[in-house]
């Protein structure tokens, strides 16, 4: 880096409510798309499965008919192109299809246009409301990075958002920002349970613990889908966030509104940061064999 030179990069969080027609919905994500880029962002994120309703309320045949094979995916190729035309990066979420099985997946298109890749969610949750794992395989990507125009990102899909060990598998591969793309709402066993707090603080702990800027993106609004039970609805908090890397909250959408959240950061700044401050210097892998276990008992040698 020159003497002087800063690279500084302009994020953003988009945050809106879905209906069930994928093309008011990718024409509303485009919408906020251009509307970041107006306010400046190289790095823009949508938030988790946007293209229709949160259909894991219900265990329901007919909903696998969302599903798309990743190659050729309409909404993809759309935001490839928009990628593209405005030089910006777009991780894109998506039911994706793969023969007979089925993933929570992202996209990430770098600033041509181009594609680089595929994450594929891998921590799946299984709750009233939230019946996932009717519908995805768990993940078998592993946890990724990806060298962007603007920076080395790590991309994880909401439920990865609750584990420590994925944002600091990301880290130790050199994600400069982590990006959560998000649908999170209320729980339709307990309509006094409001995850929301809970919720952000885990994501500003992964900031500060790895020491990078992360954005959440989260819906809004509420979603009524018909189960064999009768209708399920989730009320969205959105709330979606970009915290700074000591997990200071920098700009932070409410509950309600439509938003495109910006904040800027100078990631060789904060890289100076990182580094001095030892977290990674003094980390002991060799004593954390422990975390390859499931109930801490039997650590590998």
């Amino acid at each position: 880096m020159e003497k002087g030179k800063t690279r500084e990069v302009v994020v953003s969080a988009l945050q809106f409510a879905c209906t069930d027609d994928v093309s008011t919905n990718v024409a509303t994500a485009e919408r906020l798309v251009r509307a970041a880029h107006g306010k400046g962002a190289n790095i823009i994120l949508i938030q988790e499965l946007f293209e229709g309703y949160y259909f894991c309320q219900a265990q329901r045949e007919d909903f696998f008919h969302r599903a798309k094979p990743y190659e050729g995916h309409p909404t993809i190729l759309r935001m490839q192109k928009l990628a593209k035309e405005l030089g910006v990066v777009i991780p894109v979420s998506f039911f994706e299809e793969a023969n007979n099985a089925h993933y929570n997946s992202i996209a990430i298109i770098d600033a041509d246009g181009s594609d680089l890749g595929l994450y594929r969610k891998s921590h799946i949750p299984d709750g009233p409301g939230y019946q996932e794992k009717f519908y995805f395989n768990p993940g078998d990507t592993g946890f990724k990075v990806f060298q962007t125009k603007f920076a080395k990102i790590g991309v994880a899909i909401c439920w990865d958002q609750w584990f420590p060990e994925a944002a600091r598998a990301m880290a130790l591969q050199g994600a400069e920002i982590l990006f959560y793309p998000t649908a999170i709402g209320s729980e339709p066993q307990d309509e006094g349970l409001d995850s929301c707090d809970h919720w952000k603080q885990v994501m500003q702990g992964h900031a500060g613990a790895n020491l990078v800027p992360l954005v959440a993106s989260n819906r809004i609004g509420k979603e009524i889908i018909q189960t064999e039970h009768g209708d399920s609805k989730i009320t969205f908090y959105g709330n979606s966030f970009i915290a700074g890397p000591t997990g200071e909250i920098v700009a932070a959408a409410d509950d309600k509104e439509e938003a495109v959240l910006i904040a800027k950061f100078d990631l060789d700044k904060i890289k100076s940061k990182r580094h001095s401050w030892g977290v990674f210097r003094d980390r002991r892998p060799d004593l954390y064999k422990v975390l390859l276990t499931l109930d801490g008992s039997k650590p590998s040698v």
